[in-house]
Order: structure tokens, then C-alpha cells, then sequence
């Protein structure tokens, strides 16, 4: 009798799974129940309907947003990726107010951003390519630029590009890349390493009075390729301003110009362009260039802020060259992240 009353107090009071699963089946009916055969259903939530198709037609025609105030386009492609995060607040918000009305309205934007960034969820990384390129903004303030620069040289680049350096931290860089990397050449604020030899080094004018970008002729052991490195200026959110970018988009328009005219077939380009692929400030540049990350990579490969990195603004763009990999590198003395990528050149060029 004893061990019957204690199985039937098991039975009862147990927390197996068939209990879990009990429960479950409970809250799942009465979720179920709360909703049949309410009429307001249809009619509860149009304006959480309303935001869901307003969030989805600024992600459909996000180049369609002017930029003459504020640079309001520019700055809605900036973070376009993040528009995505509204989608599960108005999914559970949908279902907090029980409206069937906004839960169908939530799929738009849903369907909107897979269709924009569906591609960039899956990794498309290969394990092929014959020359891997890096590029780094170490930053003028960066507190151990050694300590940066010998983390870049670690991660096996072939091709290093610096962006924002110092005439105080150059000879530091070159002491410490000079084990690895045999030819280089710095341009005023930007710099190219290499393991192979570089020719016809010139400043590329992009319209700022003074040199933030460059291009060399690599020659490699698959054949000769343009390697060009540009800083593009930095953009500003104001207050007053809104997102303002003139003289980037200006200097973006002056290297697509220059790229445009490279007699090179294969072309690949280093830097900090302080824009996203996104950005149709950039077009002169994107226009005429694909993305290792976009093409190759395993995410969004943000770079920038490295504390928390938002955007994709440091890039690797290339134009006669297969992109084979694309990915980020750790985090350095600087505030953007190292990014770097490995493609195969075409010898038959």
C-alpha cells in the first residue's frame, strides 16, 4: 500500500516530460482559444499593420529616399541592415495585441529584408584563391601601433593596406612589417606592404588637397594586378546637418574615376571608404566593383565601431579577380577592425 500511495503521489505531482509537455499543450490552447472566434482580431492592431508596411516600403525603396536633407538616404543605407531588428518587436507586439490584421502586415518587412541580406546569412567561404589582401585603419591615435601592426602581418595577408597614419607612427609600421614584408610604400596617409614587387606607386588624387589614397602594380608569381588604397573622408551626423558626407561623396566620385581608367584588368581596392556597399553615394566606386564580403564572406563582416561594430565601412573591393573568402581580423589598438580576404587572379591575363 505504501508503494502504491508514493507512485500515485509521483504520478501526480511529477515534472517529467509528459508533465512539460502538459503544460505546453495548456498554454498553447489557451493562446488558441483567446483568439478563436474573436471578431476583433481583424480589426485590433492597424497601426502596428501601418508600421509594418511603412518599415517594409523603406527597405524597398530605401534608394529612393532623397539625400538634399541631411543626407537622409545615405544614412538610411548606412544602417539599413539594422531596420531588420523592428521586425520581431512588431512580431511580438502583433501577438501581445492579438491581431491577425498586423501579424500577416509583419511579413512584408520580413520578406523585404531576406530578399536585401537573405544572401549574406549563409557562408559562401572557399578554400581556393592564390593571393590573400588585408586592410586596416589603424587610427591616428592608436596606442600601439606595433602591437597593430604586427597582428595584421599575423594574419598571413600577402598584400597589407594601412589607412590613417601618422607621420610619427610610420617608422614604427615599417619596422615592424619589414621581417614580412620585403617592398612597401607610403603615400601621405596611407601605406602598401607587400611580399611582391611593387611598381608604378603614385598618389591618387581624390579632390582633398592633400594625399589619402594611392595605387601600385603588384607583380605576384600568377601575374601583375592594381592594388589601389584610399581613405575616404570621414562623414558626420549633426544636428543641425543631419548626415553629412559632401566632400566623401565627392572624393568617392574622383577614385571611381581614376579606378575607371586603370589600364589594368585586374584591379583590387583597400580601404576605409566611410560607406557601405549600400551607400549609393559610393556608386562611382561599387558601380564597377564587387565585394569579397558580399561575393565570399560568412556574414555581414561589420568593421566599424570595433567595440560593437554596426557597419561594414572598411572594404575590399575587387574588379577582374574572383573573391574566394572574405572575414573580418581580431580587434587591434584601433576603433575599426582589420578585414581581409583571399582571391584568385586570372592568369591568363
Amino acid at each position: 500500500m505504501a508503494q502504491q500511495a508514493y507512485m500515485e503521489e509521483t504520478d501526480n505531482g511529477g515534472s517529467g516530460p509528459e508533465r512539460r509537455g502538459s503544460r505546453l499543450r495548456r498554454l498553447l490552447d489557451r493562446l488558441v482559444t483567446g483568439w478563436r472566434g474573436d471578431p476583433r482580431i481583424w480589426r485590433r492592431g492597424l497601426v502596428l499593420a501601418a508600421l509594418a508596411g511603412a518599415l517594409a516600403l523603406v527597405m524597398l525603396v530605401h534608394s529612393r529616399i532623397p539625400n538634399r536633407i541631411g543626407n537622409l538616404g545615405s544614412l538610411t543605407e548606412t544602417f539599413l541592415p539594422w531596420l531588420g531588428l523592428f521586425v520581431p518587436v512588431l512580431l511580438v507586439l502583433a501577438v501581445v495585441r492579438k491581431s491577425a490584421t498586423a501579424l500577416i502586415a509583419v511579413l512584408l518587412p520580413a520578406i523585404v529584408w531576406l530578399n536585401l541580406f537573405g544572401g549574406l546569412l549563409t557562408d559562401k567561404t572557399g578554400s581556393g584563391g592564390d593571393l590573400t589582401v588585408a586592410t586596416h585603419n589603424v587610427n591616428a591615435d592608436n596606442p600601439d601601433p606595433a602591437g597593430t601592426a604586427r597582428a595584421v602581418a599575423a594574419s598571413g595577408a600577402d598584400v597589407v593596406a594601412l589607412e590613417e597614419l601618422t607621420s610619427g607612427a610610420v617608422p614604427t609600421y615599417e619596422k615592424a612589417l619589414a621581417g614580412t614584408y620585403r617592398y612597401h610604400s607610403v603615400q601621405g596617409t596611407v601605406g602598401l606592404w607587400s611580399k611582391y614587387p611593387l611598381s608604378g606607386v603614385k598618389p591618387v588624387d581624390i579632390k582633398l588637397g592633400w594625399t589619402r589614397a594611392m595605387r601600385a602594380t603588384v607583380t605576384t608569381p600568377e601575374g601583375r594586378i592594381a592594388v589601389y588604397v584610399a581613405h575616404l573622408p570621414s562623414v558626420r551626423v549633426k544636428m543641425e546637418a543631419g548626415f553629412t558626407a559632401r566632400q566623401r561623396d565627392k572624393s568617392a566620385n574622383a577614385l571611381g574615376e581614376a579606378i575607371a581608367d586603370e589600364p589594368i584588368q585586374q584591379v583590387v581596392l583597400l580601404g576605409d571608404l566611410n560607406g557601405t556597399m549600400n551607400d549609393r553615394a559610393l556608386n562611382a566606386v561599387t558601380a564597377q566593383m564587387r565585394s569579397t564580403q558580399g561575393a565570399a564572406g560568412s556574414g555581414f563582416g561589420f568593421s566599424w565601431p570595433a567595440s560593437f561594430p554596426m557597419a561594414r565601412i572598411d572594404q575590399i573591393l575587387v574588379r577582374g579577380v574572383e573573391p574566394e573568402s572574405s572575414w573580418t581580423l581580431p580587434e587591434t589598438g584601433s576603433d575599426h577592425l582589420p578585414v581581409a580576404a583571399r582571391v584568385k587572379l586570372d592568369t591568363s591575363s
